[in-house]
């Protein structure tokens, strides 16, 4: 870094750590059907570790708060967040399983998935050191894969102290009035946006979330996303056309990319062309945090694609 160059962002993620057990099929298994899978992996994900790992990669720099059982799953999503460059000082470990998810993906990159809480389900609280942690942060990333409380104590440590607060509504579900008014960036996807307002449309809901939180970014999978803030147009930002593999922590890595670009003072439809370029680049491969491209990598595209799109 040279002397000119302004520290890369600090960003805490307070979230999931799972496991994800991956079965890769033709076609997924409808109701009550059995079918033969071509391969099996065993990935670290989770949504909360997920997008700490997309920051990191991006050049954040990333703490990570949240629980993982005593099994070996535990030692090594502590392990893989490390090797990310994600400090792990805030992962507590807990008796019990760690946090599992049950994925399916059929071959046209969709997936659908079970998850199962684990340790994820004793964050109800902060733990000593995890206010200190929020605090020194330029952003906090928010998910809905551990307790509400949790959410909610965090969320509120951030407000308190100046830390962004970044919420992505995911598993779907209604969410409390004292969460959205301490959340700054909502970041749902279609169906997420959907469930929170009731409108298919996502401008209209967008325009109905304004009604909450300051700004929106909805997510729209290979149509790119739409940016909402108050009292302007709304904005479209397409994505690159690539060709799905695993759409796996597809959302998850937008939010990580975007939450670093905005951090380092881009303009917020800008960040998302990054973000969606990162996003682009991860479907392309099998997993979830293990699809996550770098920073090089994310740069290298996007400026491919900004030289595809100049007459």
């Amino acid at each position: 870094m040279t002397p000119n160059t302004p520290p890369p962002p600090a960003i805490a993620v307070l979230g999931s750590t799972n496991m994800d057990l991956v079965a890769y099929v033709a076609t997924a298994p409808r109701r009550g059907e059995t079918v033969t899978g071509h391969a099996f992996r065993t990935v670290p994900g989770g949504k909360g570790a997920n997008q700490a790992v997309a920051a990191a990669r991006s050049g954040a720099v990333v703490s990570m708060i949240g629980a993982v059982g005593e099994d070996d799953f535990g030692v090594r999503l502590r392990d893989a967040l490390a090797g990310s460059g994600v400090d792990t000082g805030g992962l507590r470990t807990v008796g019990g399983e760690s946090g599992t998810a049950h994925i399916v993906v059929d071959d046209e990159g969709g997936n659908a998935i079970v998850v199962v809480p684990g340790a994820n389900g004793t964050v109800h609280d902060l733990a000593e050191g995890d206010e200190q942690r929020i605090a020194a942060a330029d952003a906090l990333l928010l998910q809905l894969e551990i307790p509400l409380a949790g959410v909610l104590a965090g969320a509120r440590a951030a407000h308190e102290h100046g830390v962004r607060v970044v919420l992505t509504p995911a598993p779907a579900q209604a969410l409390p009035d004292e969460l959205l008014t301490v959340t700054d960036l909502l970041v749902p996807n279609e169906y997420e946006a959907e469930v929170l307002t009731g409108k298919s449309d996502p401008y209209d809901a967008a325009s109905a979330l304004l009604s909450f939180v300051p700004e929106v970014v909805i997510t729209l999978g290979a149509k790119g996303s739409l940016y909402a803030v108050r009292d302007s147009a709304p904005v479209h930002v397409p994505a690159p056309r690539v060709e799905a593999e695993d759409t796996t922590a597809a959302g998850d890595t937008f939010v990580g990319a975007l939450a670093v670009a905005h951090g380092e003072g881009r303009p917020m439809p800008e960040a998302m062309a990054w973000a969606s370029a990162a996003s682009a680049l991860s479907v392309q491969r099998p997993g979830a945090s293990a699809s996550m491209p770098h920073r090089n990598e994310t740069d290298a595209f996007a400026a491919t694609l900004h030289e595809s799109r100049t007459p």
